[in-house]
């Protein structure tokens, strides 16, 4: 069995239509793919050994970015948005900005919520703190748990409010984006503010945004929204990624009695209708609220526990779909190597 033939986990589809980047000598295999999976290297070895019919692996496991069509210092742009408010989306985002860093990515998160940014709080950058300017026009992101940050939070103080008609956000948006010295990065997550208004269209007309994720909860009037959004990024004709499905189970702390207070089945059956993908399900837990209130987020906090291991998962596939989507047009046989070990 031929090691490109490995169906990717998230994709479906082969290595070699993929295009990844495989070398193989006996037991020791090396593939680079176009998402980050250091937590999934292990469980991929096992998958790969069962594959080839063999005890066992030896995985080299590595990652290089789609090259999108970002600006100057950054690859892919990812927006995470919701149709409403109150459905955990930069929660969500800044977690999952966390998850490909601690897969192995180099990530930048640009919080685009001119009128109400909150992603300062939640990466536990002190209020006053400002970033560095270079060149008198030039901002240094702000660097926190890993990930580069620029937030309209670092410009302002906390009770500071945005009385601005929406051409004055969307320069303001511009600016912080195109303003900014992003260094290298593999993919800078927008945190988006919710509906459908002037910075999503903003953002959809001024920027190579390389994909969309739509974070929802279960209720009914939030899928509505949720449709809403889909809608509009392929208006603009932005794909988009999948559905995060946010507080889709509580599980009680004292008898472990698990209630679906939003309801259920919504996120799945949202994709389903849309035709894009439910990249992960977020239960409705206190720590995920406690923690990004106090400045380090679940992912930061607790990388390798349960719930970082949702947001994680959910990193990686919505990584996956954008390797994917970029990847339709390669050859199918692109960057495959084989070495053949013999006995001399």
């Amino acid at each position: 069995m031929k090691i490109e033939q490995f169906t990717d986990p998230y994709l479906g589809e082969t290595w070699q239509t993929l295009g990844a980047r495989v070398l193989s000598a006996g037991s020791q295999v090396s593939v680079t793919l176009g998402y980050p999976a250091l937590g999934r290297r292990e469980r991929l070895a096992t998958e790969l050994a069962a594959f080839l019919g063999v005890p066992q692996v030896d995985l080299d496991l590595r990652f290089r970015a789609p090259q999108g069509r970002g600006p100057a210092g950054i690859r892919n742009i990812i927006a995470v948005a919701s149709g409403k408010g109150g459905v955990g989306k930069s929660t969500t985002a800044v977690n999952l900005a966390l998850a490909l860093e601690r897969e192995g990515a180099r990530v930048g998160l640009l919080d685009a919520d001119i009128y109400g940014p909150s992603q300062g709080m939640m990466l536990g950058v002190a209020e006053g703190r400002r970033p560095e300017v270079k060149d008198g026009k030039f901002f240094l992101p702000i660097k926190a748990h890993g990930i580069q940050a620029m937030s309209m939070s670092f410009l302002i103080t906390e009770s500071t409010p945005m009385v601005w008609r929406g051409p004055m956000v969307s320069g303001a948006l511009q600016q912080l984006l195109t303003q900014t010295l992003w260094d290298d990065l593999d993919y800078l997550i927008v945190d988006m503010p919710p509906g459908t208004g002037d910075i999503q269209l903003t953002l959809s007309q001024k920027v190579p945004v390389a994909g969309a994720v739509i974070v929802t909860t279960p209720q009914d009037i939030a899928l509505l929204d949720a449709r809403k959004g889909v809608e509009m990024f392929r208006k603009v004709d932005i794909p988009v990624l999948g559905v995060v499905e946010n507080m889709a189970l509580f599980c009680c702390p004292n008898c472990g009695h698990e209630t679906p207070i939003f309801g259920s089945g919504g996120g799945a059956r949202i994709a389903s209708e849309c035709g894009t993908p439910l990249l992960g399900q977020l239960p409705l837990d206190l720590r995920i609220r406690e923690q990004a209130d106090g400045g380090t987020p679940t992912v930061a906090s607790d990388p390798e526990g349960s719930l970082a291991g949702i947001y994680r998962d959910v990193a990686r596939h919505l990584a996956a779909r954008l390797w994917g989507q970029q990847a339709g047009a390669r050859a199918p046989d692109a960057g495959t190597i084989r070495i053949t070990m013999t006995d001399d």
